[in-house]
């Protein structure tokens, strides 16, 4: 019989061969004394260089290590899903592998999570990253996320986080929606919060992003915003923007047929192709609803999965 395991720590790896003995030995020392039951689980998300032998060496060295060898690099969000469906702690830690996240801030996340909430996240309130680069851009992104989601953080991009598992569980990952597992956990009900944590200086190798991925996380937060507003009731986003579509077209329908009767000639009015394109701009939007609707029953139903979260049930 396995035993329980208390904590579970994910960490994502992509080039860091140098980082790796520095990272595995910090969050030893961070979590050793807490007497806490551990597991630290690395997921090698296909480096090119040689991490994958070092994780090998380590983990005959170290009992807690669990190593993961995805077999191509896939992505900071697939390497921390793999670490998450594999981790068997009730509560999960998340954070970089660059040793710019301090593990040992791990226990303070740790205990405010045990303060009753679902997901705590890292602050990086005193970032050591370029200021045009990195600094300026992710103070822009954290506002409009901030202001799309309602969800209100100083830092999204912050990988350092601890979760609940029962609040992780329900979320599923793709695209670059780690940074958007605070709104997701807020669409499943959890409680959030957010507690300052150290930031370092990056000591070896250099960033794995670059200005690409402001595109896609755009796209996620598009995505994001819709799952937040209309996941269990597409119809009133589509249905609303199509009745209002085939009300307009009727109504410039209307005048055009008052112009008609009263003798001008609308047959080259560009108001007559508008007014068509709204008609049925309006008819295929309310579909869209419709099978959206459809969409939703399906994806709920066939998982047996509630539109619902109980928190606790209390009983006399």
């Amino acid at each position: 019989m396995i035993n329980q395991i208390d904590i579970s720590i994910v960490i994502p790896i992509f080039n860091e061969e140098e980082s790796l003995p520095q990272l595995v030995q910090e969050v030893l020392n961070s979590m050793r004394p807490t007497q806490e039951k551990f597991e630290l689980i690395l997921v090698n998300d296909g480096s090119s260089d040689k991490s994958a032998e070092v994780l090998s060496k380590l983990s005959k060295e170290i009992p807690e290590l669990i190593c993961i060898l995805l077999r191509k690099n896939y992505g900071q969000t697939a390497a921390m899903a793999a670490g998450f469906d594999i981790s068997n702690g009730e509560i999960i830690v998340s954070l970089d592998g660059d040793l710019q996240n301090d593990p040992a801030d791990i226990p303070l996340l740790i205990d405010k999570l045990r303060d009753g909430f679902d997901l705590v996240s890292g602050w990086r309130y005193d970032r050591k990253d370029s200021i045009i680069t990195r600094k300026f851009p992710s103070k822009i992104a954290n506002k409009l996320i901030g202001k799309v989601t309602g969800v209100i953080l100083n830092d999204y991009g912050c990988s350092l986080k601890a979760y609940r598992r029962e609040v992780l569980s329900d979320m599923k990952l793709y695209g670059e929606l780690h940074r958007f597992l605070p709104v997701l956990a807020n669409i499943e009900g959890g409680r959030i919060t957010e507690i300052k944590v150290n930031h370092r200086a990056r000591r070896f190798g250099k960033s794995k992003y670059g200005i690409d991925r402001t595109f896609r996380v755009m796209m996620d937060l598009l995505t994001i915003w819709f799952l937040n507003r209309f996941l269990t009731r597409p119809m009133y986003i589509f249905g609303f923007g199509g009745i209002i579509a085939i009300l307009s077209s009727l109504l410039t329908s209307f005048y055009l047929l008052i112009m008609k009767i009263l003798g001008e000639d609308i047959g080259n009015r560009p108001l007559l192709t508008f007014s068509l394109i709204l008609g049925v701009a309006g008819v295929q939007l309310f579909c869209f609803g419709l099978l959206g609707e459809l969409q939703i029953r399906t994806y709920h139903e066939s998982q047996g999965r509630p539109i619902y979260r109980i928190r606790e049930t209390l009983r006399g």
